[in-house]
């Protein structure tokens, strides 16, 4: 069986696992089953490589009043670790609103996974429910890239995303650390932050947009005239034409669909379109995507 066809199921399987995870704890009087049991609440410990870094206070509190008033609905996942010992697969938020409500006791399922299955539930798990920011997806998207070699078209089968999505994903780790701070605080949208990749100063840029509260489309046209301004005097220098705002407008509609860096260089009667990787596969994705024009 080659990787392709494993890795889709591996999709197959992650979702149909998460459907498990959806289903309520069943009101019963045994719960002596290991997939669905009640366990301290001090058994239980945060899995470090959660994909999740950023849990809001409030929104924490207001979840803690609501398992207050009728417990928690939805099973906490977790792996065994050692005797009496769990971590969290999937959860970790009811886990920290559950500890606030003062629950002794939590409900779990309990899956014996590797590291590298309970990353990918993890990362599924949490971009499905649309828990993570655009900054937590991307490095989620990157540690298994890295780790696990899995390539963009594998994490978009898996996730249920398009391999465009994924790979505009992982720009946004080409940002400055002020700008990946601001996007993980939410004052910037994922929108804002692509916008900002390709720009000389994308610091100087974010702190503009967020002070003004502009709209993503005032974002692209701050970032296009900022990349205007900086190219004019080496277009002056060598006498090349410049390029409108048509043209840059062109440009990042070709790399946020590609994923990839794209420059338009037009003149009068013809031109050429220049699309930058960095790996073979984005190379045999770019030819794919000829092919099937």
């Amino acid at each position: 069986m080659n990787d392709d066809v494993s890795k889709r199921r591996l999709g197959r399987g992650l979702a149909a696992l998460i459907g498990e995870m959806d289903q309520p704890v069943p009101v019963e009087a045994d719960r002596a089953v290991s997939a669905d049991r009640m366990i301290p609440i001090e058994f239980v410990s945060r899995n470090p490589r959660n994909p999740r870094r950023f849990f809001d206070d409030a929104e924490l509190h207001d979840l803690a009043s609501s398992i207050r008033q009728h417990g928690i609905v939805q099973p906490i996942v977790v792996r065994t670790m050692s005797r009496d010992q769990y971590e969290i697969i999937a959860g970790e938020r009811r886990w920290r609103a559950a500890q606030l409500a003062g629950l002794i006791e939590i409900p779990v399922i309990i899956r014996d996974v590797d590291d590298k299955t309970a990353l990918e539930i993890a990362i599924v798990e949490n971009v499905q429910r649309a828990d993570l920011n655009a900054l937590e997806e991307a490095l989620g998207y990157e540690q298994l890239i890295a780790e696990y070699g899995y390539t963009q078209n594998d994490l978009g089968e898996i996730i249920g995303k398009s391999r465009s999505h994924v790979a505009n994903s992982l720009r946004l780790l080409k940002l400055p650390d002020p700008v990946r701070d601001l996007l993980a605080a939410g004052s910037l949208s994922a929108g804002h932050a692509r916008a900002l990749v390709s720009t000389p100063d994308p610091a100087s840029l974010a702190r503009t947009i967020v002070a003004k509260g502009m709209s993503v489309r005032d974002a692209e046209r701050l970032a296009q005239n900022n990349i205007k301004a900086q190219s004019e005097p080496q277009q002056s220098a060598s006498r090349r034409d410049q390029k409108d705002s048509d043209t840059l407008a062109l440009e990042r509609t070709l790399s946020d669909a590609l994923g990839l860096d794209v420059a338009i260089n037009h003149k009068a009667g013809g031109g050429q379109i220049k699309i930058s990787y960095k790996s073979l596969e984005q190379l045999e994705e770019i030819c794919r995507l000829l092919e099937r024009r």
